[in-house]
């Protein structure tokens, strides 16, 4: 930061930034004195040059925008193409059956985006309303909003910072970043300190960041940066920022480029916004490869249409257009946008249910591809608030607090002691009752314990009380309270001991001095006095400390026995306290000292005029005590159940490295002994910020395995790290609640949110919200996630193998020619749009909630290369597809040679005649057969490889006549698809005998005797589909034998085939990986066994 006029005022140098410079040059450059601030002129001046102090919240909810983005993708577009086609030759009904489905698809999407976009349409403002400020010589409050670079803002405790501050007076100041940095402790700010250029956010300890809170403390500094200038602001911005969609011409070393090379990169940027228009290289994986389905059966329709002109001599006449037509729409599933968009709208509600709000139905889809989750540490995999772990009283033993969901609540978590230090393991650890905690029995029986609690109950200024609704509420610093409600287990909270007030007359203590933690002395101490019988003096006066091992261990020159006498202190105690120390903190405890003594002198007639100094001497060490942010009690179980999914979990925090390592372990993410492991994994499981920023990409690419840890995290590091695992290719989820993380949020391919703890910049930037804020819900979304893929490919199958079936019939049916030479359809138009849309939407929807599969969190995610669309799939489509044909061909065939004369009449394909009566009997025949197939493959579907007859896994008490009824019992089990196909059956009816509907909309006549060729052929189909299941059990069974898995795929099932081979496949699908991903997977596979 350089020398500046007033005109040239500027928020924040980029080349030399304020944390670099000392207040005075900060002060000097910005133009302003510390003493008088602004003047009301220069503030307003300024305000019109820099803006408002408040974030861009953007243009809000956008209907238009959501409009398009329905319209415009692949499957609409060809069913807009098939609609305009149908009109343009007249065929109303046909047109207006598409125009319906279209509609129907645009609706349910637009009002379901619209109305997860209209809950969270803005930012809320992140600053306090009002901020108090020096201007003209006057302390006065001004909005916010009005605030400018230059303004001497005032901060005292309970404050939320306003702006960016620089700060030039701070006294005991600390402040919660944790929306920010991550760092879930407060940090303590000095004004006379100055950093280098690249240090971190969380490690910028002169400045004081927009939409902190001041926990502690009292400051004033000078703003530097207002609104969208803020380290929030630039956050903000960044998620908007977009890149560039225009192709850069490719130049010559000189910067020239030649005309062809500007043809080039036009015609490429073109490319690029027709491919996006159409989805093609956009959206989630699924969306990508419907898109291109679209397209390509796009094409496949009108080559099919092409045929048929062919076969018919390019005739023009209507009959064959709309034969033409016809054949096209048999390859248009004209459902399937329809039923998926309903699907995941059904797959939300039901997630809703679950604690995970769906803010986009593609993200639901998605998260059944997720292989490795970056999850935020502080509030998310732990609860946010710190928690008094363990305590070693000297003299007496260790105290251990179990595992609470309620960090304030001091009735709720198992206290347990035992003798010794906590190193030691040796002794037998013992359940405290819980009535010698609440009557304080177990803290006056042993004078050591009565005076480790007195000074963590005193030597605090927290609070901690229970409401009338009985409800416990805490106030205070968060390392003060989590110490307070500690010493409230044990009924020795100072409200009890002080007599309610600090100042109440009535107590039994009552506090004559107090000299408080300020970031110098890292140390609080307080001298109480304890009344006498007759209140007429203290019968006791004692000096309560605690603060950082390093400031007040040096202050102590005795330890306390169990007696709670002192003896001097020797070499082998302090090895005894260092080793402690060294114990907690590698569990990741942030470590305080206690320390007391009785305080003998004079009585005093005003104990203010005390030093420090003078008090804080010749303390007696009377125990430590050790806090954290505890897991989630569901945590450890959370990664576990991802690791059997195997999905990998990164912890990326702005924690300390030594806390982060150890909540990584307890929770599971890194093994216990990770130290053990192969030095390059060892060196790359857990990272700092700085070290892994300072790797190019082709260094971290090297890496044998991706950090699994990363601490002293900022919003870069982050981003950087989603773009390593996307080049490693994987599907990434990223949790978190704070502002900063936001950017990867947005950057991964899966974006989720907190919903209580996280910032609204961060909902804003997700795919999907946690409620309930609990990283166990992650599990619920991904394991919806990938029921909901498997159902995708379960209606995709039936769709397209209809698909299949009904093209191939009308391709075939080219060769049946009427008296006039033109080919006659065995299908008629509207025939193939109610198959597709009235007899299998609904079907289809009931295919969509079929139930998980047992074993669905138990098998690596899905192969993303493949998709939907595996080997598996496309060879079932073509074969119940070509089956489905050869039976409709056959029954068309049998009504009109077999049964019939074989006269198909003349103009049969527009109107009926009675010289069309065989014709529509047989397309009647031909129709009901497709319906009934089309239902009775749903029913199929609900399995791809187990019998219909049996789509439960056998049991011991199966036996063979269990066959008979079992398929009752099992179709029953989803009703709604249940109720779909009897639904289907019993809407043929009215198509085929309510007079003007079946000779006018389906072109088919009322059937008699034909309905036993209906049923015939319905058997031949279940026999069929059962004998091709049959095989594929055969050949997976003996797949399975040769891969060393599973030998009775009837019994297991192919989800627990696939779930089998879980451990094998993570360790060797990776040889058609990069070395590095070859490294990091089997590198984590050992660290597993090891745990």
């Amino acid at each position: 930061m350089g020398k500046h006029k007033e005109t040239e005022v500027v928020q924040y140098d980029p080349d030399v930034p304020a944390h670099t410079q000392p207040f005075k040059d900060v002060l000097e450059i910005l133009c302003v004195n510390q003493e008088s601030g602004l003047s009301e002129d220069e503030a307003k001046k300024r305000k019109e040059k820099y803006g408002p102090n408040q974030l861009d919240e953007g243009p809000g909810v956008q209907p238009f925008r959501i409009l398009v983005h329905q319209v415009a993708n692949a499957l609409t577009l060809v069913l807009i193409m098939a609609m305009v086609a149908s009109f343009a030759i007249q065929s109303w009904i046909e047109g207006g059956v598409i125009t319906f489905v279209i509609l129907l698809n645009i609706v349910v999407g637009f009002f379901q985006e619209f109305s997860a976009e209209k809950t969270l349409s803005s930012i809320r403002a992140l600053g306090s309303p009002t901020a108090r400020v020096i201007r003209n010589g006057e302390s006065q409050v001004v909005p916010t909003g009005d605030l400018v670079p230059g303004d001497i803002v005032e901060l005292i405790t309970g404050n939320t910072v306003p702006a960016d501050l620089r700060i030039v007076e701070a006294v005991n100041l600390e402040t919660d970043e944790a929306l920010l940095t991550g760092e879930s402790l407060p940090v303590a700010k000095s004004s006379n300190s100055t950093f280098e250029k690249d240090v971190g956010a969380g490690d910028r300890l002169n400045i004081a960041f927009s939409s902190s809170t001041v926990t502690k403390g009292r400051a004033r500094g000078v703003i530097i940066a207002t609104g969208m200038q803020t380290e929030i602001g630039k956050i903000a911005a960044a998620l908007k920022k977009q890149g560039s969609k225009v192709r850069p011409v490719k130049r010559k070393e000189n910067g020239s480029a030649a005309f062809y090379r500007y043809l080039q990169a036009w015609a490429l940027t073109g490319g690029d916004a027709v491919k996006h228009f159409l989805g093609i290289d956009s959206g989630t994986p699924l969306q990508r490869k419907l898109s291109k389905l679209a397209i390509l059966l796009f094409f496949i329709a009108c080559l099919c249409a092409l045929i048929v002109e062919a076969a018919n001599n390019f005739s023009s006449q209507k009959e064959i257009v709309i034969y033409g037509v016809a054949t096209g729409l048999s390859m248009i599933p004209a459902s399937l946008i329809v039923v998926l968009t309903i699907t995941m709208a059904v797959g939300t509600k039901r997630m809703s249910k679950r604690s995970v709000i769906v803010r986009k139905l593609d993200s639901l889809e998605a998260l059944g591809a997720v292989t490795n989750i970056c999850s935020d540490k502080t509030g998310t995999l732990t609860q946010g608030r710190m928690v008094a772990k363990t305590a070693w009283i000297a003299g007496r033993g260790t105290i251990n607090v179990g595992t609470t969901r309620e960090p304030y609540d001091p009735t709720v978590g198992e206290i347990t002691a035992r003798d010794g230090p906590p190193y030691d393991n040796n002794a037998d650890e013992t359940v405290v009752a819980a009535d010698k905690l609440r009557s304080g029995v177990l803290t006056t029986e042993h004078a050591s314990t009565e005076r480790f609690m007195n000074i963590a109950s005193m030597a605090n200024v927290a609070h901690v009380q229970q409401t009338e609704d009985g409800a416990w509420t805490a106030r205070g610093d968060p390392t003060e309270m989590a110490i307070q409600v500690f010493a409230s287990r044990f009924n020795w909270n100072r409200h009890r001991l002080v007599g309610g007030n600090d100042d109440s007359e009535t107590g039994d203590w009552y506090c004559l001095a107090e000299f408080p933690f300020d970031s110098d002395s890292k140390r609080m101490s307080v001298l109480y006095g304890r009344r006498s019988t007759n209140g007429e003096k203290f019968a006791a006066r004692w000096v309560f400390t605690k603060g950082a091992l390093e400031r007040v261990l040096p202050l102590c020159t005795s330890i306390q026995d169990d007696s709670g006498e002192a003896h001097p202190m020797t070499d082998a105690d302090r090895i005894v306290i260092n080793d402690s120390v060294d114990h907690m903190a590698n569990q990741g405890l942030r470590v305080l000292c206690l320390a007391s003594y009785e305080w003998t002198q004079p009585e005093m007639p005003s104990y203010t005029e005390l030093k420090r100094q003078d008090v804080e001497k010749d303390l007696t060490f009377c125990g430590l005590i050790g806090l954290y942010d505890p897991p989630r009690p569901e945590s450890t179980a959370a990664v576990a159940a991802c690791a059997r999914a195997s999905i990998a979990v990164h912890m990326l925090t702005g924690d300390h490295p030594g806390t982060a390592t150890a909540i990584a372990k307890q929770v599971g993410i890194i093994p216990d002994r990770f130290e053990h492991l192969a030095a390059d994994v060892t060196d790359s499981l857990v990272m700092t910020a700085m070290q892994f920023d300072k790797l190019s990409d082709d260094e971290v690419d090297r890496l044998s395995v991706l950090p699994r840890v990363i601490a002293r995290c900022t919003p870069q590091t982050k981003v950087r790290m989603i773009e390593a695992l996307h080049r490693r290719g994987k599907f990434v989820a990223m949790t978190g609640d704070g502002v900063n993380d936001s950017p990867s949020l947005v950057r991964a391919d899966v974006g989720i949110a907190m919903g209580q703890s996280g910032s609204d910049v961060a909902k804003d930037a997700s795919d999907i919200i946690l409620t309930d804020d609990n990283f166990a819900s992650i599990l619920n979304a991904v394991e919806e996630g990938r029921r909901l893929f498997d159902n995708i490919k379960r209606f995709i199958l039936h769709v397209l193998a209809e698909n299949i079936a009904q093209a191939c019939t009308l391709l075939v049916g080219l060769a049946f020619k009427d008296q006039a030479g033109n080919s006659v359809f065995p299908l008629a138009p509207v025939q193939i749009l109610w198959v597709i849309m009235a007899t299998s939407g609904m079907p289809d929807m009931g295919l969509g909630m079929e139930v998980a599969a047992p074993d669905i969190m138990d098998r690596p995610p899905h192969d993303l290369n493949v998709g939907v669309f595996n080997v598996e799939l496309i060879v079932d489509m073509i074969v119940y597809g070509l089956w489905m044909s050869v039976l409709c061909i056959s029954s068309f065939v049998l009504i009109v040679w077999g049964f019939g004369d074989g006269n198909l009449g003349s103009n049969c394909n527009n109107s009926y005649s009675a010289d069309c009566n065989l014709v529509f009997r047989a397309r009647a025949t031909t129709f009901v057969c497709l319906t009934w197939f089309a239902l009775f493959l749903a029913w199929e579907m609900a399995n791809f490889r187990r019998s219909f007859f049996r789509q439960k896994p056998r049991n011991e008490s199966y036996r063979w006549y269990h066959v008979f009824y079992q398929w009752w019992i099992d179709s029953r089990s989803n009703p709604f698809l249940f109720w779909a196909v009897i639904a289907g059956f019993v809407t043929i009816f009215p198509t085929l005998y309510i007079p003007v509907i079946n000779h006018a909309v389906f072109k088919h006549e009322g059937i008699t005797w034909e309905w036993g060729v209906v049923v015939v052929e319905s058997m031949l189909f279940f026999t069929g589909c059962e004998t091709w299941k049959w095989s594929k059990r055969v050949f997976f069974r003996r797949r399975a034998v040769k891969q060393g898995g599973v030998k009775d795929l009837e019994g297991k099932g192919p989800a627990t085939f696939a779930g089998s081979l879980m451990t094998d496949m993570t360790l060797t699908t990776t040889h058609a990986r990069s070395e590095a991903g070859k490294s990091e997977k089997k590198s984590m596979a050992d660290s597993s066994s090891r745990q």
